[in-house]
């Protein structure tokens, strides 16, 4: 098997991390980009603009790449949780509990996926330690991240990875989630030093 290269993510990565990231998401970025997308631009457009930007928290700077014979297989997307949210988002009724969701200090951990082919095979915790390496080189003492409830697998993952529940809100549905009820979980872990 062909070993697997973790990387940063670069700007010619942007369309692959937004394929990725609406993985990772259960349709919420979806909806999240609708709001965003500009006049005739797809909700797949805003994102993959938005992943193209430079300086921005949700952008391809904040992203580390798993590659297999140099093509991306998985991203985790991560950034330092030590602001409030913008007002728009806060205030959106379906965005709400997310934004209400924050371990200000960590390392938050907005998304991590892999392309269903590449899952089951340590991809995924290899890029949870290239995660815990972004937060040592930070100096932040722990990962956060946000897990539907209804996620077993990834519920599971994070739980054998150490993850322990800090809070949760209750989903408001919408047409464009793939998750509908129950809640979603706010998980955190301390770094190993």
């Amino acid at each position: 098997m062909t070993e697997v290269t973790i990387r940063s993510g670069r700007p010619q990565d942007s369309a692959t991390i937004a394929q990725l990231y609406l993985i990772a998401s259960d349709g919420l970025v979806e909806y999240v980009w609708s709001l965003i997308a500009e006049p005739g631009e797809s909700a797949i457009e805003a994102g993959i603009r938005g992943y193209a930007r430079e300086g921005d928290t949700f952008s391809y700077q904040n992203c580390i790449l798993a590659e297999l014979g140099g093509t991306v297989v998985g991203m985790a997307h991560g950034f330092p949780m030590d602001a409030d949210p913008p007002a728009e988002l806060a205030e959106d009724p379906v965005l709400r509990p997310y934004m209400e969701l924050q371990d200000h200090g960590s390392l938050y951990l907005s998304g991590i996926a892999l392309f269903p082919d590449h899952r089951n095979r340590g991809i995924g915790s290899r890029l949870m330690a290239a995660i815990e390496d972004q937060a040592r080189a930070l100096a932040l003492p722990r990962v956060s991240l946000i897990c539907f409830e209804r996620n077993e697998s990834g519920m599971r993952f994070y739980r054998r990875l150490g993850f322990a529940e800090i809070d949760r809100r209750a989903i408001v549905p919408h047409p464009m989630l793939h998750v509908t009820d129950g809640d979603a979980v706010l998980l955190a872990r301390a770094v190993p030093t």
